[in-house]
């Protein structure tokens, strides 16, 4: 045995091959450069006396900035990542506030529609009572005792026949009159044959006084012979005419529209 083989090498550690070779292999490449640009070069150039410095290895380095971007980018994808979890969150709530909205929306539109219809149904309910109220108050005018007797009851119960009908110009029954037209078909059911028109009505019997009228008396407004409407005095202070488009036929009280005279034809 060796005389020096028990004692510790103090020598350093030896670098790996692979390192060892890695640095010899980027200073051959270095070297053979630098030989065959001096060989391209003329016989008598200038010795180079220029310090090249071997490039440094950097990869522990490089490694570091790797690893350092690595964890930046996925912090930044985490970040990214909360972002759009917070937008799909707020858009969420915004869509739930949204239906909340429309939903309130549409029962307050639901429950004024239903009140504008009960207001409507009211409406037509009162209008309803409002015309059977006119009927019946229309029916007890008609059936007024007027202690008509012989031609003036029949003349008049042709006249309540015709209530309700409408008046038009020129008409002469049987559904639509005017006040010369009604009066002259009245009296025409008990055999009296008057003349067409209004002028002519209010002459063509006995000029009465309208404080001293009967049942069946003819009525006139304007003068006697220039008469623009007529109707039938049906007793108790009413009579009965085709008044205008608006009324039709109905009975009206004379202390509304007093008439200016009276003719006696029964």
């Amino acid at each position: 045995m060796s005389h020096t083989a028990h004692i510790p090498s103090h020598r350093k550690p030896r670098r790996s091959a692979s390192k060892l070779a890695l640095r010899a292999g980027v200073a051959g490449g270095v070297l053979s450069t630098i030989a065959v640009a001096g060989a391209a070069g003329p016989a008598n150039a200038e010795p180079v006396t220029e310090t090249i410095e071997m490039p440094a290895l950097t990869s522990g380095l490089s490694l570091s900035a790797a690893v350092s971007q690595s964890a930046e980018a996925s912090q930044e994808i985490a970040l990214d990542l909360e972002l759009q979890a917070q937008e799909d969150a707020a858009a969420a709530k915004a869509a739930q506030t949204a239906k909340k909205a429309k939903a309130e929306a549409d029962r307050k539109a639901e429950a004024q529609e239903k009140a504008e219809a009960k207001k409507r149904a009211d409406a037509e309910t009162q209008g309803r009572a409002s015309r059977s109220s006119e009927r019946t108050t229309l029916s007890a005018s008609a059936n007024t005792s007027s202690n008509a007797t012989g031609s003036a009851a029949t003349v008049v119960a042709f006249l309540k026949a015709q209530l309700g009908d409408a008046y038009v110009m020129g008409g002469t029954g049987p559904n639509s009159w005017d006040c010369s037209g009604l009066v002259q078909a009245a009296f025409k059911t008990v055999g009296v044959d008057l003349p067409r028109v209004s002028e002519d009505q209010s002459v063509a019997g006995t000029q009465v006084g309208t404080s001293n009228l009967q049942v069946g008396d003819i009525l006139y407004w304007g003068g006697a012979g220039s008469a623009y409407h007529v109707g039938v005095y049906i007793g108790d202070g009413k009579y009965l005419d085709a008044a205008n488009p608006g009324k039709g036929v109905v009975i009206q009280d004379l202390s509304g529209y007093p008439a200016s005279g009276a003719v006696r034809v029964l």
